[in-house]
């Protein structure tokens, strides 16, 4: 491990919590005029889920930070004229086109993977890149069925020798169609001067680990390599050499780098009050969850019905810089249903009220109604404020 200066700046848990809040979008005017694709690069990664609540994940993250933008204008803003791509990151992410030279590290990495779980039928990959060179861009239901059973996972071998084309970097994902991957080819569908693998793998983890420290503001080691899945080993090798500073920041007990540029000006502004999806890169990892806010947040669609605590797809509720409950949502028509509400305290009434109030009218539901109140003596206080807002 290469040996690091000790870190010249001591922050405050607070500190450290308003600077990741403004890393995140969450602190201080929106930048209405970049609109989404200004969120995308601010972020760097939107991750994608096939879980559709209110809306889509990738949908929720821009209207978390910006209000209510139109979902077709969220989608645009994604796919027209070639400004994002879908590749593996945190997960399954959009990305900013121009990151594309800085994945080359792991697209070589696909390309040298020894197994699979899928096996690549013989020609398989060499008729799909034909196919989309002829007739694409494509679904892999249009080049030829995408499973051979109605089990999920059980890939025909033209899925297989696509979704291989698309670790490899000669095909791209150009837009979800009815959350079906849409193929091209990668020669068609990124910019010339940006298709290529020229980067080494030091330059791009560089740029990942420079991105990663940016988008979070502070963060710990684990913090960075989980942004977007590094290994903490390529975070050791780069991040001396990655403009990233080192700080300690109280209470984290765990050395920290953060990103200059949020260390030269203070955190102020309005602080957003809104619903999070599960899957937003402010709270995705839950360990940085807990130590910059105290909150324990577990995404339970995944957990057998009678073990959920909070609900299947429980958002947290952003409000004055803090976590302050948790909103499991649903939709009957006009109506937007609060399954279950998670409150700390009386306090954050107003504000749980107001984040459903918001989602509901961005997803054009006219009325909202509570159905569960984790701490029974605030279903009626926020019923209330709920009928007094709608009013």
């Amino acid at each position: 491990m290469t040996t690091l200066p000790r870190p010249t700046t001591n922050l405050t848990a607070d500190d450290a919590r308003r600077i990741a809040l403004r890393a995140q979008g969450f602190l201080g005017a929106p930048d209405r005029r970049a609109g989404v694709r200004g969120v995308l690069r601010h972020l760097g990664a939107v991750q994608l889920d096939t879980i559709s609540v209110l809306a889509r994940s990738h949908e929720l993250v821009p209207y978390a930070r910006l209000g209510a933008v139109a979902r077709k204008t969220v989608e645009s803003a994604y796919w027209k004229d070639a400004h994002a791509f879908e590749y593996w990151s945190h997960a399954a992410c959009i990305l900013p086109i121009e990151e594309w030279p800085h994945f080359a590290f792991r697209r070589r990495a696909y390309r040298n993977r020894p197994h699979w779980h899928h096996e690549l039928p013989e020609g398989a990959y060499d008729q799909v890149v034909k196919q989309l060179r002829a007739e694409g861009p494509l679904t892999a239901t249009e080049l030829g069925g995408a499973k051979k059973t109605s089990d999920w996972w059980d890939w025909s071998g033209t899925k297989v020798a696509v979704e291989r084309a698309l670790m490899y970097g000669e095909v791209v994902c150009v837009e979800r169609r009815g959350w079906k991957r849409l193929y091209d080819l990668a020669e068609r569908a990124v910019p010339q001067a940006l298709l290529h693998d020229e980067l080494d793998d030091a330059e791009c983890l560089r740029r990942l680990v420079r991105l990663a420290g940016e988008s979070l503001g502070v963060g710990t080691r684990a913090d960075i390599a989980d942004y977007h899945r590094l290994k903490g080993e390529q975070v050791d090798a780069v991040i001396a050499d990655s403009g990233l500073v080192p700080v300690e920041v109280e209470g984290w007990g765990k050395p920290a780098w953060a990103d200059p540029v949020a260390l030269a000006t203070p955190p102020r502004g309005r602080h957003r009050t809104t619903l999070l999806s599960p899957f937003d890169s402010l709270i995705w990892e839950r360990a940085r969850t807990e130590r910059i806010f105290g909150f324990t947040h577990r995404l339970e669609a995944y957990v057998p019905k009678p073990k959920r605590v909070y609900g299947y797809f429980a958002m947290p509720v952003l409000a004055g810089g803090r976590l302050v409950g948790r909103v499991d949502p649903a939709r009957e028509g006009a109506t937007l249903v609060a399954k279950q509400v998670t409150l700390d305290d009386a306090k954050a009434v107003p504000a749980v009220a107001q984040a459903l109030i918001e989602a509901a009218t961005w997803v054009n539901c006219t009325d909202v109604r509570v159905e569960r109140v984790e701490a029974p003596g605030l279903r009626e206080p926020l019923v209330r404020e709920l009928a007094r807002v709608l009013a």
